[in-house]
């Protein structure tokens, strides 16, 4: 098989994966529609349904289901199940992070608060949708719980999968806590900025979906090992590339505005590098409008412009750089099999060098 024949044929197994986890979901939300015969009740689940299933790159599940194809595991629907698991945590999840944010889009879209506060008129819509999209997002997340028991595998396999989606949960909580916990303190430093991309991202989008994927295979300890030293330098770069598309990407392409970091105050190493190396002019004016609800445009080109000639941009480049060399090293190096080496490393250049 030639390079190009079998990358042609990694995309079409990723392709097939999505649409299996598609159609998974699908079947999963049909079962467990609205439970009461309220009209009002009926949208909001059919808005939930069209979030979870509008758009979405479906990351998490193919991680996981290389996770599995890399320990042995043969295709069936079992990984399918816990696949489509990871992506309803991970949907519950942004719905609560857009409230936290103030987000007005998601994937080029309303998001599930403003969604659902359309439904209504008047004053007090805007707090109802925010507490109706909580409500939307713990349910989505009881219903990934239920998702990833729901496949045939061996007990003793599940409970190790369990555990480590167990402590998924707990890690990426924990790191939405520091992040917010982060737009509160005078500066984070790039060693602070560096632990929460670890925790809100690295964990939960990399590091724990392969592992879950292997435990649900059977993978020894040392290949979980191997899954964590993949993980979790590609979990980083993947969210630094995110970092600096939030800032400089094109928001007809990442769905998402530009504008929007920077008003909410976030401190990516973006941010901390550029204060590190700023003059004290640049950093007053840094202080001035990062985290500024007022910022315009052209503020936030002059904002830009500091994290580029203060070298936060370069700096953030090269550490993306430096993991993905880290995580593809690894890779090459791990004791899986061609097909399913092939496709992580397809899929970690999507992560590292994507657009949206």
């Amino acid at each position: 098989m030639t390079v190009g024949t079998e990358q042609a044929s990694i995309v079409q197994t990723a392709e097939r994966v999505r649409a299996l986890v598609d159609h998974h979901l699908e079947g999963f939300l049909d079962e467990h529609a609205a439970p009461v015969a309220d009209p009002e009740v009926a949208r909001a689940y059919r808005l939930l349904r069209h979030f979870i299933l509008g758009g979405g790159k479906r990351i998490r599940p193919l991680l996981c289901y290389w996770g599995w194809r890399g320990a042995g595991g043969e295709e069936c629907d079992e990984i399918i199940s816990a696949a489509s698991a990871l992506e309803l945590c991970h949907a519950g999840l942004l719905i609560h992070d857009d409230i936290m944010d103030g987000s007005e889009l998601r994937r080029g879209s309303p998001t599930m608060h403003r969604s659902l506060a359309g439904m209504h008129e008047g004053p007090g819509v805007a707090s109802f949708g925010r507490a109706a999209a909580i409500l939307m997002g713990v349910l989505t997340l009881a219903w990934s719980d239920e998702l990833l028991s729901a496949g045939d595998v061996e007990p003793a396999r599940l409970r190790t999968a369990r555990g480590l989606f167990d402590r998924l949960r707990t890690e990426v909580i924990t790191g939405q806590y520091l992040d917010i916990l982060a737009q509160v303190r005078d500066l984070s430093t790039v060693e602070q900025a560096l632990t929460v991309i670890r925790y809100k991202t690295a964990k939960y989008t990399v590091e724990r979906p392969l592992q879950i994927g292997g435990a649900l295979a059977g993978a020894r300890p040392d290949l979980l090992e191997t899954y964590s030293q993949i993980g979790l330098p590609l979990g980083e770069a993947f969210q630094l590339r995110d970092d600096v598309l939030g800032m400089f990407g094109d928001p007809a392409v990442t769905g998402k505005s530009v504008l929007d970091d920077l008003r909410e105050g976030k401190h990516t190493i973006l941010i901390a590098h550029a204060f590190q190396h700023a003059s004290p002019g640049e950093a007053d004016h840094l202080r001035a409008w990062h985290g500024n609800t007022e910022l315009t445009e052209q503020r936030a080109a002059e904002l830009r412009e500091i994290v580029v000639t203060t070298g936060a941009l370069a700096r953030v480049e090269a550490m993306i750089g430096e993991r993905a060399r880290d995580a593809l090293g690894v890779l090459h190096a791990a004791p899986i099999g061609p097909e399913a080496r092939g496709g992580l490393a397809v899929l970690a250049d999507g992560l590292i060098n994507r657009t949206r």
